[in-house]
């Protein structure tokens, strides 16, 4: 018997049909490939069919996310997004939020990209080498690490620390250096003490990762107690808030077996144990117990092919992307995989090429791509160019009109509703408030751009120095000052017997820690022994025509008179 449907239902089955008749078309193999000028698809195999070319892989995304929002709408009506490109997966995941809107990605997240995974992989790379600025401030200013207290508490220490002792020149290696460091900067009582409480948290784990080796069981047990103190805040043990939740406990069953097994795995050097233990975390996946949203959803090419939904968004459609890449085997030739039965390494494109067929037969289709990926162009995919070469001058498959309107609309969800120009600065102040004291270099500052001076002497806004910052061009002009300054105030009259060599160790006196930088050793300080050099040969023929210097530097200033004397 044939079953029989109403109107709309035998309209959709027609509509169907011809869109397999399309995709037949359009997977032809290429020496068949003439037939398509004497084909001609019928207007219902178009139907529901639409492509989006994108700017950037964030405005695809954001187009991306518009039609699965789109969806929403119409009561029972389920989209998916189709794409092997997990960056994009999770990029329309991000601006799905914006309508509070949950959707799950069947790909899962690896272990080490969750909040939990995060702060263990950074709590392990700031003990690694010398304790360095930007390593130890990334795990300090993780949302798990409170170190015992309120997190906004341990906010503010952070912060103030990073002001104090962080910014500019690495301080010296280890804890004992930041100590000696925080020590210098003359920092406040409260903060010192609370470094010392940190240090004594990371000595355990910070002695086990200065060793030569160890074996992983004991850093791990380490890093894990550290992690745990860390972790716990003025409520709560560390122990509670790491390992709650899917990835909580993902985590948990991850050291677990982690530990399980070290015991096999032989002495290692301790610096590898953080790329050890990213790359063992990142091969776990974690996925949540039940689906966040129950009509929208992200596929990979492996899950879709065993699900249907009434919209289907075919992300990424980029060659190397959707195909994937053929890259060679450094193992075996093609020639070998044959000669052991091997599939051929281009196997997956026609494995590509079945995925996006049963895509591609959706009731609804949306094709996307990014035209540009880096600031690098793209080049579509081949399915895409078989459709265009068979469509030729098809706007609605071309990409040039109809679902474009989608990116106007995602380019509109936030720009502004008008754009005022902001007034130049007038600042005012009042004349008690103003600076009485300016130097000779303050005034051509002063006439040049004053909202500096106001910033600067009246709102005291100073920019911060970089992290880890090399010493620049000022560092070393003051480091030769230095030590020539040393050097005349020392030796006023007479001049040593050993003059060059007396100067040198005035000059690794003022270069200090600067020294211990590859760069500084190998390029200012070859340049500083040849000014030693003309600088001892001038003295000496000056001072052996009778002239002697009286002062280094002598400060000068002029008092003019104001309106407030």
């Amino acid at each position: 018997k044939e079953w029989t449907c109403g109107e709309r239902g035998s309209a959709e089955q027609k509509a169907a049909a011809q869109r397999g008749k399309l995709l037949r078309e359009v997977m032809r193999p290429a020496q068949t490939t003439p037939a398509w000028q004497d084909a001609s698809p019928a207007p219902e195999a178009l139907r529901g069919m639409r492509r989006v070319d994108c700017p950037s892989p964030r405005e695809e995304a954001g187009v991306i996310a518009l039609f699965l929002r789109e969806a929403l709408e119409t009561p029972s009506k389920r989209a998916a997004l189709i794409t092997p490109d997990r960056d994009l997966a999770r990029r329309v995941a991000a601006e799905l939020e914006r309508w509070n809107v949950e959707i799950d990605d069947s790909a899962g997240q690896p272990l080490a990209a969750t909040a939990p995974g995060v702060f263990l992989r950074l709590s392990a790379e700031m003990m690694t080498g010398e304790v360095e600025p930007l390593p130890l401030l990334a795990a300090l200013k993780h949302p798990l690490a409170v170190g015992g207290r309120k997190a906004g508490d341990f906010r503010a220490l952070v912060r103030r620390f990073e002001k104090a002792v962080l910014r500019g020149p690495r301080p010296a290696a280890g804890f004992s250096g930041l100590a000696k460091a925080c020590t210098a900067a003359k920092a406040e009582k409260d903060l010192t003490s609370w470094f010392k409480k940190l240090a004594a948290m990371a000595k355990p784990f910070a002695c086990l990762m200065a060793r030569p080796s160890a074996s992983l069981a004991e850093l791990t047990e380490a890093h894990l107690a550290f992690a745990e103190a860390l972790a716990t805040d003025d409520t709560q043990p560390g122990a509670a808030r790491l390992w709650r939740g899917e990835a909580g406990e993902a985590a948990a069953a991850f050291f677990a077996q982690l530990l399980e097994a070290a015991g096999d795995f032989p002495p290692m050097q301790p610096a590898g144990y953080a790329p050890l233990l990213y790359t063992l975390m990142d091969g776990v996946v974690v996925r949540p117990r039940f689906g966040r949203h129950p009509r929208l959803h992200v596929w990979g090419l492996l899950e879709a092919r065993l699900q249907q939904a009434d919209l289907v968004v075919l992300g990424g459609l980029n060659e190397g992307v959707w195909p994937q890449e053929t890259r060679a085997d450094s193992w075996m030739s093609q020639p070998m995989r044959q000669a052991f039965g091997l599939p051929p390494a281009e196997v997956h494109i026609g494995l590509s090429a079945h995925d996006f067929a049963q895509a591609f037969a959706a009731p609804e289709v949306v094709m996307t791509r990014s035209t540009r990926v880096a600031g690098t162009p793209t080049v579509p995919s081949r399915w895409l160019l078989r459709i265009e070469a068979l469509l030729p001058g098809n706007k609605q498959i071309a990409g040039a009109a109809g679902a474009h309107e989608y990116l106007h609309w995602y380019g509109e969800l936030d720009a502004p509703q008008a754009v005022r120009p902001v007034a130049t600065p007038k600042p005012r102040p009042p004349v008690e408030t103003r600076p009485r004291r300016l130097s000779v270099t303050a005034i051509e500052t002063w006439l040049r751009d004053p909202y500096a001076i106001y910033a600067r002497h009246i709102l005291e806004l100073d920019s911060l120095d970089p992290l880890d910052a090399d010493p620049g061009a000022p560092e070393r002009g003051l480091f030769i000052h230095k030590a020539l300054e040393t050097f005349v105030k020392r030796f006023p009259r007479e001049l040593p017997a050993k003059t060059g060599e007396e100067l040198l160790v005035i000059g690794e006196k003022a270069f200090g820690k600067a020294l211990e930088r590859p760069g500084v050793r190998a390029l200012w300080w070859p340049r500083f022994v040849r000014i030693a050099r003309w600088f001892v040969a001038a003295e000496r023929e000056r001072r052996a025509g009778g002239i002697f210097p009286l002062v280094t530097e002598a400060k000068g200033e002029i008092t003019l008179s104001g309106p407030r004397g």
